[in-house]
C-alpha cells in the first residue's frame, strides 16, 4: 500500500489579480430515512466538516489550486489530503467567493487575498488515514446545523 503525501510549498500555485486562487468542496452524504420524520431530504443531509490548527471552529476542505491539476482535481485532491475523503464531485462550482486569510500561516497573497471556488462532493469513500490527520479531525454534521456555524454561514470557509 503506498502511502499519498501532501503537497507543501507555493511555488506551483495560481494567483489572478493578486488573489490566491483556491479548490475546495463542501462534502455530503445522505442519511437513511427511518420514519417518516425524515421524508425531509433537507433532514437527511449530513456534511463532513474538518478542525483546523490554531482555530476553534470548523471548516469545509480547500486550499491552493495548483498549475498542473484543473480546479476540479484542486479540490478533490484537497479533500483526500485534509478529510481522508474520495467521492463523486460535481463539477458546477456551487458558488465563488473572495476573503481574506485568517491564517498568517496560510497567507493567500501579500495581502491575504483570496478568490475559492466550491462544489458539492458526494463522499463515498472514508479512509482510515490520509495524509493531514494529524492537523485535521472529521466531523458529520446535520445540514441545519452546519449551516448555523461561522464557516457555512459567511462562506468562510477559511
Amino acid at each position: 500500500m503506498s502511502t499519498m503525501l501532501a503537497r507543501i510549498g507555493r511555488h506551483r500555485q495560481r494567483y489572478e489579480n493578486n488573489l490566491r486562487l483556491v479548490s475546495g468542496c463542501i462534502p455530503y452524504r445522505l442519511t437513511k430515512g427511518n420514519d417518516c420524520e425524515t421524508d425531509n431530504l433537507e433532514s437527511r443531509v449530513e456534511v463532513l466538516m474538518i478542525s483546523s490548527p490554531n482555530r476553534d471552529d470548523l471548516v469545509f476542505p480547500k486550499g491552493g489550486w495548483e498549475d498542473d491539476e484543473t480546479l476540479e482535481e484542486a479540490a478533490c485532491r484537497e479533500a483526500l489530503e485534509e478529510a481522508g475523503i474520495k467521492g463523486k464531485l460535481n463539477d458546477t462550482p456551487l458558488g465563488v467567493w473572495e476573503f481574506r486569510s485568517k491564517s498568517r500561516q496560510d497567507m493567500c497573497s501579500l495581502e491575504g487575498g483570496c478568490k475559492g471556488y466550491m462544489f458539492a462532493l458526494e463522499v463515498t469513500e472514508e479512509l482510515e488515514t490520509w495524509p493531514e490527520r494529524e492537523n485535521h479531525d472529521r466531523r458529520w454534521k446535520h445540514l441545519n446545523s452546519a449551516a448555523t456555524s461561522g464557516c457555512a454561514k459567511h462562506w468562510r470557509i477559511s
